[in-house]
């Protein structure tokens, strides 16, 4: 068992150095909110120091990734009633070549019944492609959803034409719960993407844009693949 010697009165800390340090404390914790806290979750920066830390636009990212996230929840309850914007399909049509370059038929002997070759099969044009634009205006946002199954891929490539948008790429499958959210990627101040989208579950993936600039901002997306419909739903 060990001894321990108590502190004398002397030793202890006076009110008045209790008081010190508090109000030190507290001091401390006040320019820690103001520098730090405040700047990074909410991007308020009174002293301009969040923003020369970098602190500030992450919570102007944060915030604004907030308010996308309401607006891809808005956007999916209003997703089955909005209507319906007909997308110009860029799919390659065959057409006749004039007469004037028709080429020569060429008289052969038809070969025998019992010797004849069946036709060579055509090849088959699988999926669909496509290419809308849509102009945002200042801090409007809107969204292109394609309706897929389960496994299928699409490849994609949008352009913010001559600015930068924010995105969020997502997925909801049919009749989703009203909290339901599965992104795909989303990212701040872009100004294209490109790649290939897999759908996780059967029901409508795509994109929401928003132009957080303070001019117009047209984007256009065009799409190959294998996708039953393409429409705007905001």
């Amino acid at each position: 068992m060990f001894n321990t010697k108590l502190p004398t009165l002397n030793e202890l800390p006076s009110s008045a150095q209790l008081l010190r340090s508090t109000v030190i404390a507290l001091i401390a914790a006040g320019v820690l909110l103001v520098t730090v806290v405040m700047p990074s979750e909410y991007a308020i920066d009174p002293t301009g120091v969040g923003r020369v830390l970098g602190l500030t636009q992450m919570g102007e990212i944060k915030l604004q990734l907030a308010e996308e996230a309401v607006a891809d929840e808005a956007a999916a309850q209003n997703g089955a009633t909005a209507p319906a914007v007909a997308a110009a399909s860029t799919a390659p049509t065959a057409t006749p070549a004039p007469a004037s370059v028709q080429p020569a038929l060429i008289p052969v002997h038809a070969a025998p019944a019992d010797q004849a070759q069946p036709a060579a099969p055509q090849p088959k044009v699988t999926g669909q492609q496509h290419e809308m634009s849509i102009t945002l205006m200042p801090n409007q946002g809107a969204e292109i959803k394609l309706e897929m199954k389960q496994g299928a891929k699409v490849n994609y490539r949008w352009i913010a034409n001559g600015g930068v948008v924010n995105y969020d790429t997502h997925g909801d499958p049919y009749d989703a719960p009203r909290d339901f959210y599965h992104g795909y990627g989303k990212g701040r101040a872009t100004p294209e993407n490109s790649g290939v989208l897999e759908a996780a579950f059967d029901g409508k993936h795509g994109w929401f844009w928003r132009n957080r600039t303070n001019k117009p901002v047209t984007v256009i997306l065009r799409t190959q693949g294998d996708y039953i419909d393409i429409k705007r739903v905001i």
